[in-house]
């Protein structure tokens, strides 16, 4: 496979797997601050989706305040933010287009369809229904993905895919986890009241974990919700479970290519770092500082696998 191929089908694939999470957490705080009613603050409710996003710095460099206007425009539909929901889907689109040959069709169309559909809602000068606009965003992800598991031959292509969403939604389950940790935990007075559970629902199903989390745990907790979300080995958007099958697609990748290739090193220290250590310690040593190491590895991973696959070599 030509390495521009690789970059395109790895890009589309973590640029659908940003925007979906951009429309997970929007939708699930909009539905949080109707159960939370006037005890809402703004800002406790905004400013978090800036830094989970992990483009705050370039958020405030041009807005005043994290407030529901602001907030909305900048993470949907501003074009100058590079990971608006706006700004993934043209960069997803654009990837599907120059690969139309190797996707099914029917993922072309319907990732041309999400295009269309944001396009004309960004547009708009307002907008009346924001909690369906991110519910169909979400829908036509799960579409994606279901014509690519029902259609998509399992080579090169395929792991490319995969390897790409899985390390996006660990990078994003990561943020998310830490930003919620550190604004909710320092408020001892909330921690196990109904409050607090409120808002650790809200993490998960952020996450469309909720329903399998209460197979696993029988109350809501900071605890346990920090281990489903990091060291569950069978929950698909846990941080364990995506390092875990990636490393599985790239392997397949390694093996199909012949030769070893040094992102393999980088995703070891990774899968390693995971496994490593348990719930317990990773809190009692600091989930914002164990968020922060993963990041690293995450962001030599990445670099590596550019290296390996997709620069040229002249």
């Amino acid at each position: 496979m030509l390495s521009r191929v690789a970059n395109s089908i790895y890009w589309l694939s973590r640029y659908l797997e940003r925007l979906d999470s951009i429309a997970r957490f929007i939708n699930v705080n909009y539905f949080l601050m109707l159960e939370k009613g006037e005890a809402t603050d703004g800002k406790t409710q905004w400013d978090p989706l800036i830094y989970a996003s992990g483009d705050h710095k370039d958020f405030f460099q041009r807005y005043k305040k994290a407030d529901e206007k602001n907030v909305i425009k900048f993470l949907s539909f501003d074009k100058t933010n590079p990971n608006s929901i706006l700004s993934c889907v043209e960069a997803a689109r654009e990837n599907a287009r120059t690969v139309r040959e190797i996707i099914p069709t029917e993922q072309w169309q319907t990732i041309n369809d999400l295009y269309h559909f944001i396009k004309d809602e960004s547009k708009k000068k307002k907008h009346s229904n924001l909690q369906d606009f991110y519910k169909k965003i979400k829908d036509y992800n799960n579409q994606t993905i279901g014509l690519t598991l029902n259609s998509q031959l399992r080579n090169q292509a395929w792991h490319f895919l995969r390897l790409a969403k899985l390390l996006e939604r660990a990078d994003k389950t990561a943020r998310l986890l830490d930003v919620k940790y550190f604004s909710l935990l320092p408020n001892l007075s909330y921690v196990d009241s109904p409050y607090d559970a409120i808002e650790w629902g809200a993490v998960l199903k952020s996450v469309n974990a909720f329903q399998m989390y209460r197979q696993t745990y029988h109350r809501v907790s900071y605890e346990n919700v920090s281990d489903f979300l990091i060291n569950n080995q069978y929950f698909p958007r846990s941080i364990c479970y995506c390092v875990s099958e990636a490393s599985k697609s790239l392997a397949e990748i390694i093996s199909i290519i012949g030769i070893n290739v040094e992102a393999s090193k980088y995703m070891d220290d990774l899968e390693t770092m995971i496994k490593s250590k348990d719930t317990k310690s990773i809190l009692r040593e600091g989930l914002h500082e164990f968020v922060d190491a993963f990041q690293v590895k995450l962001n030599e991973l990445d670099e590596a696998i550019y290296n390996s696959f997709f620069a040229l070599k002249i």
